[in-house]
């Protein structure tokens, strides 16, 4: 994987930054703290243009994140719902479903800025935001703000790291897998819950 990010951005440049970090948004486990560090060390040795690589960055961040926030669209609240209803839908109920809107719906601006910079979170956020509905200028500025500050933070300390910049990978990657096993167990809950709700309601 690292080897593969070497070479799209040697080969690329500032455009196969934004290439990388579109592809982050979307499939997580292609690290940001690998490409930005990277591209930030890149460009303090001349060899990327250093006023192109966080504008292409950010145009990436932005363009994965409305390519979920539009499955999450398609998904729709309704759609959703519908499905938390049937009994072998067991990720989430109705109800958790309609507290989950609930609170998105107060603090959904919040959410999307602040999950741009945790790691994960900055990618799956998109696909509630798009089920709740929210507005469509609103969310592209709140992602652009969000993670504007994480690119251009991570492309600073590429720059300032210089050939040390791999060791921004060592402190972050070890918060990823955190941020991935409190997600995974926070859907085996709701797993559990479900089933158990539905194994107590009598059938027919």
């Amino acid at each position: 994987m690292t080897d593969w990010v070497f070479e799209t951005i040697d080969r690329l440049g500032a455009l196969g930054v934004g290439f990388l970090i579109l592809l982050e948004n979307i499939v997580p486990p292609i690290p940001s703290e690998v490409i930005l560090p990277l591209a930030g060390f890149r460009a303090r040795t001349g060899e990327l243009n250093v006023l192109a690589v966080w504008p292409a960055a950010t145009a990436g961040s932005v363009l994965g994140a409305l390519l979920l926030y539009g499955l999450g669209a398609w998904l729709g609240y309704d759609r959703l719902h519908r499905l938390a209803g049937k009994r072998w839908f067991v990720f989430v109920s109705q109800k958790d479903l309609e507290r989950g809107d609930a609170v998105f719906d107060r603090h959904g601006g919040k959410v999307v800025l602040l999950a741009r910079c945790v790691p994960f979170l900055r990618s799956v956020v998109s696909i509630p935001a798009g089920i709740s509905g929210m507005p469509l200028v609103r969310f592209t500025v709140l992602t652009a703000v969000g993670s504007g500050v994480w690119n251009a933070a991570f492309i600073a300390l590429g720059w300032t790291l210089g050939e040390n910049w791999e060791q921004v990978q060592g402190y972050l990657g070890p918060v990823s897998y955190v941020v991935l096993g409190l997600l995974a167990v926070g859907l085996a809950v709701l797993v559990v819950r479900r089933v158990r709700a539905r194994e107590a309601t009598p059938s027919g």
